[in-house]
C-alpha cells in the first residue's frame, strides 16, 4: 500500500443545502479504475473519461468502479447520476469525518469505513465509501493506494468464490480486506509495547513516557474506529435490503466476529499500555526511594560525627579534653568507630543490600 499524508478536511458552512458537495481544491483529481467480471468474463482497465463507463453498465455480472481522489465535483456528480446515487450519500462521500455506517437508499446501499495505516511511525486514517447496487460496487477513496490488492488478485486469477457470486459478495470481500488489515496494525502496537516493556525494565527515562502516551493515543483512535465497524457489520447482517443475499450474510457474520476480536485486542493493548505507564511510575518511584535511602543513611552516619566535631570545635577556654595529649586521636578514633559501627549495623539489617530492595518491591 502506498502511504500518503492525511488530507485537510474542508469546512462546511452551517445551513448549507443538503447534498452540497464541499470540495477542497488541494485534493487529488479522481483516478478511475474498473474491474468487470463474471464466471466467463473479465475486464480491467483505467478510465480516462468518466463517460466511458456508460458502455459498461449492465454488460457484466459485477462491475467494480474504484475512484481514487475526490478533487473533481463534475466527475462525482456524473457518477452520482450514472449510478443513481442519493445526493445525501454523495455528500457523505466528501464529508471525510464519517464513522463506519450503513445507509439504505433502496436502489443502493451506502457504506462508509475508515482505512488505517502507519506512515513514519504515525497512525493515519482514510475514509473509504462503498455503494452497492444490483450488479455494481462503487468505491471512493481519498488517495491512491489501499489494502484491497488481495481482492483484485482473486478476481484476476478467478480464485475463491468472488467470480461466481454477485456484487454483494464483492462488497463483503472489500470490507473483510479492510478489517483484516487492522490485525497486523494491532500486532505492530503489541510488539512496540513489548519492546517498551524491556526498555522500562532496563533503562527507564522520560522518553518512555512520551512513547507510551503516543501509543495510547493511537490505540484510542483504533478503538474509536473499531466500535462503529462492529455496528456496521451488524447492520449489514441484519439489513432487510434485497441487495444482500442470505448466502453473503453468513460471511458478513464472520466479518462481524473479526471486528469483535479486534476490539478485544485493542482493549488488551490499551490496558497493557496503562499497566506499563503504572509500572514506569513505580520504577521511577522505587529508584527515587533507593537514592533517598542512601542519602539518608549517609546523613545518619554523619550526624553523630558532626555533633562530636561541633562540640570540640566550640573553642571554649576551659575544656578539660583540650589539654589531653592524645585527645585529638581519641576523638578521631571515636568518630571512626561510630561511623564504621553504624555502617556495619545498616549492612547487618540488610538496608544496603539489593536483595532487600527486591524483597521490599
Amino acid at each position: 500500500m502506498k502511504r500518503k499524508s492525511r488530507l485537510l478536511r474542508p469546512k462546511r458552512t452551517p445551513g448549507m443545502t443538503p447534498g452540497t458537495l464541499v470540495i477542497d481544491p488541494s485534493w487529488p483529481k479522481p483516478v478511475i479504475q474498473v474491474i468487470a467480471y463474471g464466471p466467463d468474463q473479465y475486464l480491467e482497465r483505467r478510465i480516462n473519461d468518466v463517460r466511458e463507463l456508460d458502455e459498461l453498465i449492465g454488460k457484466y455480472q459485477v462491475l467494480w468502479v474504484n475512484v481514487d481522489g475526490l478533487g473533481d465535483e463534475a466527475v462525482l456528480r456524473y457518477l452520482g447520476q450514472l449510478f443513481k446515487l442519493h445526493p445525501l450519500a454523495l455528500e457523505d462521500v466528501v464529508s471525510l469525518r464519517q464513522r463506519s455506517k450503513v445507509d439504505d437508499y433502496e436502489s443502493t446501499l451506502y457504506t462508509a469505513m475508515r482505512m488505517l495505516y502507519l506512515q513514519d511511525g504515525k497512525l493515519f486514517s482514510e475514509q473509504v465509501s462503498f455503494f452497492l447496487g444490483s450488479n455494481f460496487v462503487l468505491t471512493f477513496q481519498e488517495n491512491e493506494g489501499d489494502c484491497l490488492d488481495s481482492v483484485r488478485e482473486r478476481i484476476r486469477k478467478k480464485g475463491g468464490m468472488v467470480c461466481n457470486m454477485n456484487a454483494d459478495y464483492l462488497l463483503y470481500s472489500l470490507i473483510d480486506a479492510i478489517v483484516d488489515a487492522y490485525f497486523p496494525l494491532l500486532e505492530s502496537y503489541d510488539a512496540r509495547l513489548d519492546d517498551m516493556e524491556e526498555v522500562i525494565l532496563q533503562h527507564p527515562d522520560s522518553s518512555s513516557v512520551a512513547l507510551l502516551f503516543e501509543v495510547k493515543r493511537d490505540l484510542m483512535t483504533l478503538r474509536r474506529t473499531l466500535w462503529p465497524v462492529r455496528e456496521m457489520a451488524s447492520a449489514l447482517v441484519n439489513s432487510s435490503s434485497p441487495l444482500i443475499t442470505q448466502a453473503t450474510r453468513v460471511y458478513l457474520r464472520d466479518c462481524q466476529d473479526h471486528a469483535v476480536r479486534l476490539l478485544d485486542l485493542a482493549e488488551t493493548c490499551r490496558e497493557l499500555d496503562s499497566s506499563l505507564m503504572d509500572f514506569y511510575l513505580s520504577t521511577i518511584s522505587n529508584r527515587m526511594n533507593e537514592i533517598m535511602k542512601v542519602l539518608t543513611i549517609i546523613s545518619t552516619i554523619f550526624i553523630p560525627l558532626t555533633f562530636i566535631a561541633g562540640v570540640y570545635g566550640m573553642n571554649f577556654k576551659h575544656m578539660p579534653e583540650l589539654e589531653t595529649r592524645s585527645g585529638y586521636f581519641i576523638v578521631l578514633g571515636l568518630m571512626a568507630f561510630l561511623g564504621i559501627g553504624m555502617f556495619a549495623l545498616f549492612i547487618h539489617r540488610g538496608w544496603l543490600s539489593r536483595s532487600h530492595s527486591r524483597r521490599m518491591r
